[in-house]
Order: structure tokens, then C-alpha cells, then sequence
């Protein structure tokens, strides 16, 4: 039976590791000041920290400064993003918020996002074969799945009832 070699744990951070670690992250992944500095955060409980007090929010705002980081492209991108995905605006202001992108970046996306919402939908409505994209039926326990369905993605109640009750793409009308 072979022996396992124990791992040595990796050294204690010190300010020019933990430099390295938030380049590394930034290079790899799009990313907000909120979701590095957390990163940063865990990554100094996991390994320890070495010298004078650690600061992840300094060092993700120096690399937001340095151009690094830019909270509102990531915002803009995200939202495109899970909009061409079908998601509506709840769950796209949702997401916004978990990736810690401040108020006023998401409020200024609002109305891109309204903007967006009826080919948000019909995206869902595609993907899931819900309304006229699905096939027909006239059971009131599939069409209450359906319109749940499209409440959970994020879309309002009227453009959801109207996608699910169409019976064809041309009777459709996703003007909001």
C-alpha cells in the first residue's frame, strides 16, 4: 500500500502575495471591487495573514483605479448576458446584486434592461417550449407550470400570461 505525503500548508499571506493573488484573479475572471475584496477576504482566513493589517477593499479599488476592474462593464455585460439567456429583470437585478455591483450601476442598466425584456422572454418561452414555441394544450395545470416557469426567470406577470396564452408566434404582442 503506497504512503500518502501530507501536504505542507501554504505560507501566510503578505502584502506582495496577496498583490499577486488579486492579479492573478483579475486576469482570469471578469469581476466587481465587491466580488474581488471577498475573494481577497477568504483567501487571507484560508492561508493567514503575515505583516501589517490586510485591506482586500484597498486593494480592489487600487486595481478598479489601476482600470483592472470596471464594476459597470461588468454590469453591462452580465445583464446582456443572462438577458440573451432569457432571464428577466428581477433575475437580472437579482444577480447584479449577488455580484455586488453597487445601486446606482444597476439602476442606471434599468431601463436597458426594460428595453430588452419582450426578446427576453420570447428567449425563455423558446428554450422551455412554452406558449406558442411548445405544443398545444388546453390544460390549466400545464399552462399554470408554464406561466411559473417564466414568473421564476424573472419576467412580469401580464408578459408571462400573454406568452403562455398565445397560441401562435404571430398572435404574440411582447410590448411591454
Amino acid at each position: 500500500m503506497a504512503m500518502r505525503q501530507e501536504r505542507r500548508p501554504p505560507p501566510p499571506l503578505d502584502a506582495a502575495a496577496l498583490d499577486r493573488l488579486a492579479l492573478r484573479y483579475v486576469e482570469r475572471f471578469a469581476t466587481t471591487r465587491g466580488k474581488l475584496a471577498d475573494y481577497l477576504g477568504r483567501k487571507i482566513r484560508e492561508r493567514g495573514w503575515n505583516g501589517d493589517a490586510a485591506d482586500p477593499h484597498a486593494l480592489a479599488q487600487r486595481m478598479a483605479d489601476l482600470g483592472y476592474v470596471d464594476d459597470r462593464l461588468y454590469a453591462e455585460s452580465k445583464a446582456a448576458a443572462l438577458g440573451r439567456k432569457g432571464l428577466g429583470a428581477r433575475r437580472v437585478t437579482m444577480a447584479l446584486r449577488q455580484a455586488r455591483v453597487s445601486e446606482s450601476d444597476t439602476e442606471a442598466l434599468v431601463p436597458a434592461i426594460a428595453e430588452r425584456a419582450g426578446d427576453a422572454a420570447l428567449a425563455f418561452a423558446r428554450r422551455k417550449r412554452i406558449g406558442p414555441f411548445g405544443m398545444p394544450t388546453e390544460d390549466r395545470a400545464v399552462r399554470d407550470k408554464q406561466l411559473a416557469a417564466m414568473l421564476r426567470a424573472g419576467h412580469s406577470f401580464e408578459l408571462s400570461r400573454r406568452i403562455v396564452m398565445a397560441r401562435d408566434e404571430e398572435e404574440l404582442d411582447v410590448s411591454e
